[in-house]
């Protein structure tokens, strides 16, 4: 449910480690009108054939969903209707183009590509308002047309997406968790929440829900990552936790996990199990395809961390990922309890 699309999700290796400024202070903007958000952010380069090819072409889209299958949650459950399957897969098409802008485009013209498919929201928003005066160039943005038409979805949980790409940009490492937790706020659960809005079932209460299982769902995909988020540069394990456990970042360099490490990875799963576990009682206020879905995303989550501890902790050696055995009993008592 939030780890369809993260800042830094499936990050590649850039080189050298980013020497930012450590800070916690989430870059959020709120969506503006097109014409002042255009002269808000910098000026785009070109047309929308700069962004990756993967964001322009209908071949590399496909590629992109093709990724789905590698996530640690069902994106799109096989049993739900087509309908769903195919909101479902537009939305993460799109939260994965704008990952991998952010994360494996050129360093120097990502903002540049992030601000240029801002613009083919409002594009998007626009036409659907009546009031455009051209379409979308960018293929992840014309597929999200029907669903953003049919189930009445804001602007704000896609522009948030950008955000946390543009804020990857900048932030590097997080010295609180509570700085962690303003960048899940951007980075995943804007997913959730368009997931509510897919099966018409979104209120503020379920959002909030949703919003903790989401956070759950992110943390758990950095724990599994630290050694591949490290190569690109970050560490989103805070700072003052890996104080308080007695580690260094060069410990997160190695090639095993030492015991303190296994120590602060236990303890920062303990964390996203506690998260997942208490949004988990919004299975049970869905029915239907809903319910199974987003049972399909608590499950995946408990699955990912429940690899984690099978593998000792030690997520330097290799990365843990959850057998599909696992995902799929866990999804079904959790459609069947409710949470």
């Amino acid at each position: 449910m939030g780890g369809d699309g993260r800042g830094s999700a499936e990050s590649c290796p850039l080189g050298e480690s980013v020497a930012e400024p450590v800070t916690d202070q989430p870059v959020r903007q709120r969506p503006v009108p097109a014409r002042s958000a255009a002269a808000a952010r910098p000026p785009a380069a070109g047309p929308s054939a700069t962004l990756p090819a993967h964001a322009c072409t209908e071949r590399g889209q496909r590629d992109v969903a093709a990724k789905a299958a590698q996530e640690n949650f069902p994106v799109a459950l096989r049993l739900l209707p087509r309908r769903y399957r195919r909101h479902l897969m537009a939305v993460y098409v799109y939260a994965r183009t704008v990952d991998d802008i952010g994360d494996q485009a050129a360093p120097a013209g990502r903002l540049r590509m992030l601000g240029e498919l801002e613009t083919d929201l409002e594009r998007l928003y626009a036409t659907n308002n009546g009031s455009g005066a051209s379409s979308p160039r960018s293929p992840a943005v014309r597929g999200l047309a029907d669903v953003v038409t049919e189930c009445g979805i804001p602007a704000e949980p896609f522009v948030d997406l950008i955000r946390a790409n543009q804020q990857d940009q900048a932030v590097t490492r997080y010295q609180t968790f509570d700085g962690l937790l303003g960048y899940c706020r951007l980075s995943a659960n804007p997913v959730g929440r368009i997931v509510l809005y897919v099966f018409g079932c979104f209120t503020q209460e379920r959002a909030e829900r949703s919003d903790l299982i989401c956070t759950g769902l992110q943390l758990a995909e950095h724990w599994q990552d630290v050694a591949e988020d490290l190569r690109a540069g970050r560490i989103y394990l805070p700072l003052d936790d890996l104080t308080s456990h007695g580690c260094s970042e060069p410990d997160l360099a190695a090639s095993r996990a030492s015991p303190a490490v296994k120590g602060l990875i236990a303890f920062e799963v303990e964390r996203a199990r506690s998260l997942i576990d208490a949004g988990a009682p919004l299975v049970g206020t869905l029915r239907g395809a809903a319910r199974a879905a987003v049972a399909g995303y608590v499950a995946g989550g408990r699955a990912a961390l429940a690899a984690i501890a099978a593998a000792d902790y030690d997520v330097l050696a290799a990365t843990p990922r959850p057998g599909r055995a696992g995902a799929a009993a866990g999804l079904i008592a959790a459609f069947a309890r409710g949470r």
